[in-house]
């Protein structure tokens, strides 16, 4: 095979791959602008599905439990994998080899099976002491407990890139823990912080599995509301929340690639 021939194979698979890979998102997109109440036939563009989204009170509440759930779990999973990051950083020369593997476990579980060992735990303890309640409560600690991984690995990957001598040079001006905080280690870290912020917005949005066994009654999320109306089949307002989710989903997913590629830029310059 010539270059020329693979090099238009390899083209057309590509193109083949993100067809197949967004073409089912374009037509959720699609539909949810069908003027009829029709997931198999477009009859035209209408707005009446978001008007409806928007005065629904159970979508309403699900989508304020959703933000409150993605901005609290997100604030305290980049605190502590955060402080985690810089941990195994700090100690790396401790032969910690374990807690890195610790740290990877949550990432590569399947989340059937993390959502239900939470759901257990935290019935348990319901059980056992009358806490942990299932609800918004249990839901935030669940997503914090899978999102730290992803944030302590990534704050540790910018540490790792950085020049050990830095760390010596604040050392030789005679800078405290807290100066050296303030004037060398915030202002480095700081991209791979706004990039784990966005990163556990999106793993927090787009989870169903966890939330669906952590939830309460009353802490329905847009994933669980989504799922629950899909028995009755795909309508077109439900093609509208998936529109909003794939919407704000991709926004944060490409905020944070934005700000790791400035971060790279910047680091070669």
């Amino acid at each position: 095979m010539s270059g020329k021939n693979l090099e238009r194979s390899l083209r057309g698979f590509w193109f083949a791959l993100m067809m197949f890979l967004y073409a089912p998102l374009a037509v959720v997109v699609l539909f949810s602008f069908n003027s009829i109440n029709s997931s198999a036939r477009f009859a035209g563009f209408s707005l009446e599905w978001y008007e409806k989204l928007f005065a629904n009170d159970a979508i309403i509440s699900a989508l304020v439990n959703t933000l409150v759930l993605a901005a609290s779990s997100s604030v305290l999973a980049v605190i502590i994998g955060g402080l985690l990051g810089y941990g195994l950083y700090r100690y790396r020369r401790w032969r910690m080899g374990w807690l890195i593997w610790l740290i990877y476990l949550p990432v590569i579980m399947p989340d059937i099976v993390f959502g239900i060992a939470e759901m257990t735990f935290f019935v348990s303890l319901h059980d056992l002491f009358g806490l942990f309640k299932p609800g918004l409560s249990t839901m935030i600690i669940a997503h914090v407990t899978f999102q730290v991984p992803f944030v302590a690995l990534l704050v540790n990957a910018r540490l790792l890139s950085l020049d050990p001598q830095l760390f010596e040079a604040c050392n030789d001006l005679y800078a405290n823990p807290w100066q050296r905080a303030r004037f060398f280690i915030f202002p480095v870290l700081w991209p791979a912080v706004l990039s784990s912020v966005l990163l556990a917005l999106t793993l927090s949005i787009d989870d169903f599995v966890i939330s669906f066994f952590t939830a309460g009654p009353d802490s329905t999320t847009l994933p669980i509301y989504i799922w629950s109306a899909i028995k009755k089949g795909v309508t077109p307002e439900v093609n509208a929340i998936a529109t909003l989710m794939i919407g704000s989903v991709f926004i944060a997913a490409l905020m944070s690639l934005f700000i790791h590629r400035r971060s790279v830029q910047k680091d070669r310059t």
